[in-house]
């Protein structure tokens, strides 16, 4: 069997995480992202996918090539021009050979969702779509379904008629391609799939499959941390690396080969230590914190439910909490960041278009890669700060904070 994943996408929300990395290469669990879904698919039954690329695509070729030591075979199609899910999806015609996955490259899925949505369509012989159930379903993709079977899905509709919403995550056959060749541009320019879908609901019919397990698509940063905390609840204990005598590692706790734990670090599980970390003496990391490759983590620093990419120094004297931080971050002895407001209203977020609510009671900061802090150094909650911008002795960190910026 196969399956189509399109990773094409800027995934500028994401920002300042996808400045230099592509998102599906963002790391949460200790993978990039794009191989749990990878990992999922292979214990469905998968046997080749297909990437769809745009962005930065030539790091998730040279990453995963033609999927060597990923159990699956790898093919790529570039999708220079993003004009919306419909096209992406139909430029995979003659590449599909019978029933197909299908979805997103940057949604959370499970593999026993995958098998259950095969032994529907098995059983039926019709195409399936994943539906989850979410609070407010206006902002999204709402599903009207009769008995189990779709009748239409109406884009961000001011008054739902369902609370359920389009997962993106399908299994199709190759009557799909003829439905996209069918559908016309929508109103903002683009193919779009759920017309596509609208239409073969209507014709050859579509069954609607409601997820089993939480539905997360990684859109913001802060997704990172639901994602992580999801998938890390799953893992087994692995102790591979060097652990001194002293250290104290309780629960399900990978340490990779290659990675060191000092003697007095205490980490409770679960936890995640990739090939290379240097970890204590007499550090404290707690449960749901994924620390990337040659990540050190050092004397009297604490790191609580986050996600530290490659290369990340949190060497002295340090706290981060639920925070998200890229790659060759260094950060100041005694640099702290806050995550919890002193009225514990949930965390805002400054974007773009303004501040966003996040949703999170606890959100510390979402920083870029090649930031610097200084001794002493203070970013409040819901802080961004852009790649190689520089936080100097004794600064406070709030708000955003651009690429190259400096506090002093």
């Amino acid at each position: 069997m196969k399956a189509l994943v399109l990773a094409a996408g800027e995934g500028t929300r994401l920002r300042p995480l996808t400045s230099n990395t592509p998102k599906p290469l963002l790391t949460v669990a200790g993978k990039p992202f794009l191989t749990h879904t990878i990992d999922a698919l292979r214990g469905a039954g998968v046997e080749e996918v297909v990437i769809v690329t745009g962005f930065r695509g030539d790091r998730i070729r040279s990453h995963y090539r033609n999927g060597e030591g990923t159990g699956v075979s790898i093919k790529y199609l570039e999708q220079k021009e993003r004009r919306g899910t419909a096209h992406a999806i139909g430029m995979a015609e003659g590449m599909m050979d019978g029933p197909f996955f299908c979805l997103a490259g940057d949604v959370l899925v499970d593999r026993e969702d995958l098998l259950a949505m095969k032994g529907r369509y098995e059983a039926g012989g019709t195409n399936v779509l994943a539906a989850a159930s979410v609070e407010d379903p206006s902002r999204f993709g709402v599903i009207e379904a009769e008995e189990g079977r779709m009748l239409r899905i109406v884009e961000k509709p001011e008054s739902p008629s369902s609370g359920l919403i389009n997962a993106s995550i399908y299994l199709l056959d190759l009557g799909i391609f003829p439905r996209i060749r069918e559908t016309e541009l929508s109103a903002r320019g683009e193919y779009e799939i759920t017309d596509s879908l609208s239409a073969m609901a209507a014709g050859e019919g579509v069954e609607v499959h409601q997820l089993l397990g939480p539905w997360i698509d990684v859109g913001q940063a802060w997704d990172l941390l639901n994602a992580n905390e999801h998938l890390m609840s799953s893992q087994e204990r692995r102790i591979e690396g060097e652990v001194e005598e002293g250290a104290t590692i309780i629960g399900d706790v990978v340490v990779e080969e290659g990675a060191r734990i000092r003697s007095g670090s205490y980490i409770e599980g679960p936890a995640y230590i990739s090939t290379g970390c240097d970890i204590g003496p007499n550090c404290y990391i707690r449960a749901s914190t994924s620390l990337g490759p040659g990540c050190r983590v050092g004397n009297a620093s604490e790191v609580k439910n986050s996600v530290i990419m490659a290369g990340t120094k949190i060497p002295h004297h340090n706290y981060v909490g639920d925070s998200v931080i890229g790659e060759r971050c260094n950060l100041g002895s005694g640099t702290k960041v806050a995550n919890l407001r002193f009225d514990h209203r949930s965390i805002r977020v400054m974007g773009k278009d303004g501040f966003i609510d996040s949703g999170r009671r606890k959100l510390g900061v979402i920083m870029g890669d090649d930031v610097e802090t200084g001794i002493n150094s203070m970013i409040l909650p819901g802080t961004v700060v852009f790649e190689k911008a520089v936080i100097g002795a004794g600064a406070k960190a709030f708000g955003m904070l651009g690429p190259g910026s400096k506090v002093i």
